[in-house]
């Protein structure tokens, strides 16, 4: 998105889908042939391990990146499934892995919301969710799952969804992330599915944690994690200065905010900047600095408190 001069991305990520390509010791990446302006070159799936190993994110419901998976790891054993959250292009083709592998399936549980949905809200089918995953193992912050040469920390992650996790590999200082940080862009946080100050707090842990090199769901690897991190907090409050500047002038609705906020924004992403817009008043409403009649929603109004 438009207005991140402060932050340090990298949108060089030449991988072609398909393609297996081994990142480090025991990584390998392969990218999903399904880009958009959500999802940038497409989404990518991880495995870790040698010999005997994990898959992280299946990716979306697609059979070619599914055979492309399964000719990676032919000859080897699939003995895990992990997967960071229940988006369409994370969680969907995990069946296909799993009828083919027989490996469990690792996540913290199946989709739901940051927080129950106003009476006012209408619902929104086009939120991305995969609301017929089920893992078989449900995962819970600091459980360790161990692989042979490889044991990945769950670390809960919520924000973008409520049932993010992140993988981290301490011995290796890698972290797999998911969509809670990505190197190309900003993440998008919606609600009701998705919660600013979750998300915050999920930064913080993260930037706290010594894993220094990450991977995403999209996109390059990003060096130096917790300092990525740092830059992605002090965005995130930068935009919440930029909406209470705006409503110092007084009243205004999302678009007019978004208008004022996001300078060249392409216009195929301005119902999520409305969101993530959204996301923040949500979080400014419920510390009183901001007012609205009625709950925080997406057609609502907005005020200084």
């Amino acid at each position: 998105m438009a207005d991140n001069d402060d932050i340090p991305f990298n949108r060089d990520f030449p991988l072609k889908p398909g393609v297996v390509e081994q990142v480090r010791p025991g990584v390998r990446r392969v990218l999903c042939n399904n880009p958009s302006p959500f999802t940038f070159t497409g989404t990518v799936s991880y495995i870790v391990g040698q010999g005997k190993v994990a898959i992280i994110d299946p990716g979306p419901d697609d059979e070619a990146h599914a055979k492309a998976l399964l000719d990676a790891v032919k000859g080897e054993t699939v003995t895990h499934i992990l997967v960071t959250h229940t988006h369409r292009d994370h969680s969907p083709n995990t069946p296909r892995i799993k009828a083919a592998t027989g490996a469990p399936v690792y996540a913290e549980g199946p989709h739901r919301a940051s927080r129950p949905r106003f009476e006012s809200e209408k619902h929104n089918p086009e939120s991305g969710a995969d609301r017929d995953f089920r893992p078989d193992i449900e995962v819970k912050h600091g459980d360790v799952i161990e692989g042979s040469g490889f044991a990945l920390e769950a670390v809960a992650t919520p924000g973008h969804t409520a049932n993010h996790l992140a993988f981290a590999w301490a011995e290796r200082s890698i972290n797999f992330v998911g969509d809670h940080v990505m190197g190309w862009s900003t993440s998008i946080v919606a609600p009701p599915d998705g919660s600013m100050i979750d998300y915050m707090a999920s930064l913080e842990q993260l930037g706290q944690r010594p894993e220094q090199l990450y991977f995403s769901g999209h996109g390059p690897e990003i060096p130096e994690g917790p300092r990525f991190v740092r830059f992605l907090a002090r965005h995130r409050r930068a935009r919440e200065a930029s909406i209470l500047h705006r409503l110092a002038k007084g009243e205004a609705d999302i678009p007019t905010m978004v208008r004022a906020i996001y300078i060249g924004l392409d216009p195929r992403l301005a119902n999520a900047a409305g969101y993530s817009v959204l996301a923040h008043l949500e979080d400014l409403v419920a510390r009183g600095i901001v007012a609205t009649d009625g709950d925080p929603v997406i057609g609502g109004t907005y005020r200084m408190a």
